[in-house]
């Protein structure tokens, strides 16, 4: 009965498929509450492709890192990522905050530990409320990730290897590469003609 549940209740998460959809998606987690906090999550999300749970553990230590290495949580495999692009944001939001290198990048408003992956799913559901969508959850953050990763790079094998998938067609499936936009690429392809 709980699986049935389970089904009733999941949402088909996407990846944020346009500059504008990130650009209102960025915008809106601003003028929230911890509007700081939650923009910068956001962009950390989808530029490392790191799980949500990944990402509500770091420390500001290791955000001050160029290309620290990261241990996953679910997999508890090894993962180096690249702050290099979000230098600036990082050190702006951790001279605004106050924090110290041994805090939290991202405390909770309540107690001394990092927000949770619920509280992450809970602004982005709102945000994604207000932009009048139905499929953004905390996968949106890596899926996007590995959706333009893929547009700008077209290299699905680096890709896989990154998120520790068994093949490419799971990668391609997992950051939404449908078959509508495959064959708008084919019907694009003039060969001889």
């Amino acid at each position: 009965m709980a699986k049935k549940r389970a089904k009733q209740f999941s949402i088909n998460v996407q990846p944020l498929r346009t500059k504008d959809d990130i650009d209102d998606m960025k915008v809106t987690l601003r003028h929230m509450n911890m509007g700081d906090r939650n923009q910068l999550l956001f962009l950390i999300g989808i530029n490392t492709g790191l799980r949500c749970s990944d990402i509500v553990c770091l420390k500001v230590e290791t955000a001050k890192q160029d290309t620290p290495i990261i241990r996953e949580i679910k997999t508890g495999k090894m993962r180096q990522v690249s702050f290099v692009g979000l230098r600036t944001r990082i050190q702006e939001y951790i001279q605004e905050t106050g924090l110290s290198d041994d805090d939290w990048l991202f405390p909770s408003r309540k107690g001394n530990s990092h927000i949770t992956r619920n509280g992450v799913y809970r602004f982005l559901s709102v945000a994604a409320e207000q932009l009048g969508r139905n499929d953004i959850g905390t996968h949106t953050m890596r899926k996007t990730y590995g959706y333009w990763f893929y547009k700008k790079f077209g290299d699905v094998r680096s890709l896989m290897v990154d998120f520790g998938h068994a093949s490419q067609e799971i990668t391609l499936h997992y950051i939404g590469i449908t078959q509508d936009e495959v064959l708008s690429k084919k019907q694009q392809l003039l060969i001889g003609l």
